[in-house]
């Protein structure tokens, strides 16, 4: 590693050459004022201008976002010259924004209001004509409101990074430029597949996922029995809603407050991906011996099932016929539950708490009805919930640790925990398809050549009683490209595939809490490259506390098939846990 010395503030400091003056500022301990660097630097065309400095060699102010530094560089931040530029830069965009804060789904989490702060804007100083506003509410996951956008790319880089798709860019020129996919066109008119990542990048509210809160609201009103159902990474963030460390596990305060919200009955959704492996696992075993389409490719997240449906139609036969398990929890709770219970499923209105964007489309797809109802009601994510619980005046904190309602679909695995983090639905399907091949259980039993927070492509081999079983783990669209290009070529050496739709898999779904450094006084410097993997050990130290770590274990499970299903993949688990898939015309590659 070389070294280069500089000076900011007059002051001397050795840094890393080919950092950024951003970059070397904030090791040298600057926090200059900048709207990128709460987030990765992906807004990194300096376009915005707030993170202005002075420096030698330059002519003018630079951004110090993309401008490296060099040998022998002064640096100045604090300058009159730099301050008052970074401020006008900030007060040109307030003067084309709605400021509207009050009303602003955002307010609290605004960065643009952060830099305002910063750097003493003047509210009303340039006034003029505002840009046309476009808003698009018709998708069931996103919304999008140019008003409040400052044209930082941030959305769109998101998009490509993680997915290597272009769904958001640059519409017209100079004052009339605004963010939207292709020709101003809705969401639901174009292939987006409402995975929420551009939500999570979003530096103000201009892009937002769809709020649900008054469905459910009005549902809790109506007498209807509303019962509620959380999915494993819910737990490993929601905590950091109300100031505690990422990676901090709040199961049991999460429960507490949803039976304080209101809910009849409070549920873990991991009884449903405990039940998603059994299905799952079967279906694989059945595919591996009698034949069908290898390799098999899990279907729990609806981003990647969008993806599919939209570029790769071709290739529906592959993914696992299986409903995500929020989606079979629901058509259990409206058919098994409610028959044990006495109780008619129209009356019954289920409450999915997720750390998803998408799953509020997914939950609207006409192939998730059983019986003429909906298996799923409404949607809200991790970050709904915390407005909920904020609003009712709830101290989180405070809150005792509860347990999950235990009649019927109390009971989970750690298995069904894992299923949050990328390579969790692979490690838990393996635990059980180990045993079905075998008759043992396998040892160890955590998986890790499988394990990983980072986006990419993972494999392993697996010698399963003589038989080999070649999986592969991808998460971000990106990644699942090139494992769907070489199915496509006749390529693949892979029998089994797991596929998330968010990078990292649920623990960074497009509802989590945002993480943003400038609102994280108390976290390290590196939170932006650790939260992953905080979140990700919130729920691997879950799986390690549990009793029963394997699906096929779990009690519960057992006697639904004992008393209502037969056998994974029956005739009647096939009308109440499958489900099935369509090419979207109109997008995909092949017709």
């Amino acid at each position: 590693m070389s070294l280069v010395n500089i000076k900011i503030e007059g002051q001397p400091y050795q840094v890393e050459a080919g950092l950024t003056i951003l970059e070397a500022a904030k090791a040298c301990g600057y926090e200059i004022p900048s709207l990128c660097a709460f987030n990765h630097g992906e807004c990194n065309q300096g376009s915005c201008r707030v993170c202005l400095v002075e420096a030698t060699g330059a002519r003018g102010l630079v951004a110090s976002c993309v401008y490296p530094v060099n040998e022998g560089m002064e640096i100045k931040i604090s300058s009159p010259k730099a301050t008052e530029a970074r401020r006008r830069s900030v007060e040109l965009m307030l003067s084309n924004h709605n400021k509207n804060c009050q009303q602003c789904d955002k307010n609290g989490q605004c960065e643009l209001l952060h830099v305002a702060q910063v750097t003493g804007a003047r509210e009303g100083v340039y006034e003029g004509v505002h840009s046309e506003t476009h808003i698009d509410t018709l998708a069931p996951g996103l919304v999008r409101d140019t008003s409040k956008c400052i044209l930082c790319g941030r959305c769109i880089a998101r998009c490509s990074n993680a997915h290597g798709m272009g769904i958001l860019g640059f519409e017209n020129r100079g004052f009339a430029t605004f963010v939207s996919p292709a020709e101003n066109r809705s969401f639901v008119d174009s292939p987006c597949i409402q995975c929420g990542q551009c939500v999570n990048v979003c530096p103000t509210g201009a892009l937002m996922e769809q709020s649900e809160i008054a469905k459910v609201d009005a549902a809790i009103k109506s007498g209807k029995h509303v019962i509620v159902q959380a999915a494993p990474a819910v737990r490993a963030a929601i905590g950091e809603e109300f100031d505690n460390p990422v990676g901090t596990p709040c199961t049991g305060k999460m429960i507490a407050a949803l039976r304080r919200l209101g809910f009849e009955k409070v549920y873990d959704v991991n009884f449903g991906a405990d039940l998603t492996i059994m299905e799952e696992g079967t279906e694989l075993l059945n595919r591996l011996t009698n034949g069908g389409a290898l390799p098999m490719i899990t279907s729990c997240s609806p981003g990647w099932v969008n993806y599919a449906e939209y570029n790769y139609g071709d290739l529906l036969p592959h993914l696992s016929s299986c409903k995500s398990p929020h989606e079979m929890q629901g058509a259990v709770i409206k058919s098994y539950w409610a028959q044990e219970k006495g109780i008619d499923p129209k009356d019954i209105f289920v409450v999915s708490v997720m750390p998803c964007v998408a799953k509020k489309a997914e939950k609207d797809r006409e192939q998730l009805v059983t019986n003429g109802n909906k298996d799923v009601d409404a949607v809200i994510t991790t970050r709904e919930l915390a407005k909920m619980i904020r609003r009712a005046g709830i101290i989180f904190n405070r809150l005792p640790d509860e347990d999950w309602d235990q009649d019927i679909m109390g009971d989970y695995t750690g298995a069904g925990v894992i299923f949050g983090v990328t390579g969790g639905v692979m490690e838990a399907a393996l635990r059980t398809v180990y045993f079905k091949l075998t008759g043992k259980e396998c040892e160890p039993i955590e998986i890790k050549a499988v394990r990983g927070h980072d986006a990419g492509i993972r494999e392993a081999s697996l010698d399963i009683n003589g038989t080999t079983v070649n999986v592969a783990i991808a998460s971000g669209m990106k990644s699942a490209k090139v494992l769907l290009d070489e199915i496509r070529e006749g390529k693949s050496k892979y029998q089994f595939i797991e596929i998330m739709g968010c990078p990292g898999g649920c623990i960074n779904g497009g509802g989590q809490p945002y993480v943003r450094s400038c609102f994280m006084p108390n976290e390290a410097d590196d939170i932006l490259d650790t939260y992953k993997e905080k979140r990700a050990q919130a729920l691997y130290s879950e799986d390690e506390r549990q009793v029963l770590r394997q699906s096929h274990k779990n009690p519960q499970v057992a006697e639904l098939y004992e008393k209502y299903l037969g056998e994974p993949n029956s005739h009647k688990a096939h009308e109440l846990l499958h489900t099935t898939y369509a090419a979207r015309e109109g997008f995909n590659d092949v017709k």
